[in-house]
């Protein structure tokens, strides 16, 4: 097993060029939650690609699977983690030993049965926890934690603890109308929280707008609140196809439609600057320490 874990560790090293031995004094992950309002509006994917498209430009990025019951970022890839979160928090394995790599060597979590169990650790274990995470945060340019759909109780935990929430919502009327209540309810909850939206499904740049005119013009009348739109991804049939061949749409189709979309959106994130709350403290240490003051 000791081989194993060895074997996982020169992996991480070598294809993503993390080194879970070796901890820098650089400044931690940034920490993003990917959310929605319902689900099917292609969260996950988006997810998937939009690190991959980071990870293309030189960031070190992470994904996190934290939609409790629904994980999928593994089926996704056509990977089957040996590992997952549960083995962490039973203290059977440790950080290093649960990553697991994915598509182009993408480091990746799988939550499993252990997200649930995230929610009701004591407080020498969330220790634990917050230790052993800071161990790869010092290490990545990006966290992505991929959140459940709607408004669980855990889904909202990790978007008013994260540095920034990233909305995937559709043209849909349901879609706008489910990706606002979000906003509305963690709005309610933590005024500070950074949004963006993500615009999945569209005809073009002109459906995008729309859709993105409705959520932020509404946000603005009723709660004050500027929302900026990061990006749109446009309807594209060979995102079903690489759903179906468990092969992330970017690299089983790189020069389709949506491809071309997740890049552009991943370069614009890299390029503006990153939205900041009025919390001081970023990273995973603000993200612990927003949590621990939620779970009060």
């Amino acid at each position: 097993m000791s081989d194993q874990a060895q074997a996982l560790r020169q992996l991480v090293t070598s294809r993503s060029g993390f080194d879970p031995q070796s901890i820098s004094k650089k400044s931690n992950a940034r920490i993003i939650t990917v959310s929605s309002g319902k689900g099917g509006v292609g969260k996950s994917n988006f997810t998937l690609n939009f690190a991959l498209a980071l990870k293309s430009f030189g960031s070190k990025v992470l994904i996190f699977d934290a939609d409790i019951g629904m994980a999928n970022i593994d089926v996704l890839m056509g990977v089957r983690p040996r590992y997952s979160l549960y083995h962490l928090l039973k203290g059977e394995r440790d950080i290093t030993e649960i990553i697991e790599l994915g598509t182009g060597g993408l480091p990746f979590i799988a939550g499993g049965s252990g997200m649930a169990d995230l929610f009701t650790l004591s407080e020498q274990d969330l220790n634990y926890f917050t230790s052993q995470i800071e161990q790869i945060s010092e290490e990545m340019d990006f966290i992505l934690f991929d959140t459940g759909a709607g408004l669980s109780k855990e889904t909202l935990k990790f978007i008013t603890a994260a540095d920034e929430c990233l909305v995937v919502t559709t043209p849909e009327p349901t879609s706008i109308t489910d990706a606002y209540a979000l906003i509305k309810v963690v709005h309610g909850l933590e005024k500070d929280v950074a949004f963006r939206l993500v615009i999945n499904r569209v005809a073009g740049e002109s459906e995008a707008k729309q859709v993105a005119d409705k959520i932020s013009l509404v946000a603005k009348q009723f709660l004050d609140m500027d929302i900026p739109t990061l990006g749109y991804l446009s309807d594209d049939a060979h995102v079903m196809q690489a759903v179906k061949k468990q092969i992330p749409f970017s690299a089983a189709f790189p020069g389709c439609p949506a491809a071309r979309d997740i890049r552009s959106l991943a370069m614009k994130y890299m390029d503006v600057p990153q939205l900041k709350s009025k919390d001081t403290l970023s990273g995973i240490k603000g993200f612990m320490h927003k949590w621990l003051k939620r779970a009060k």
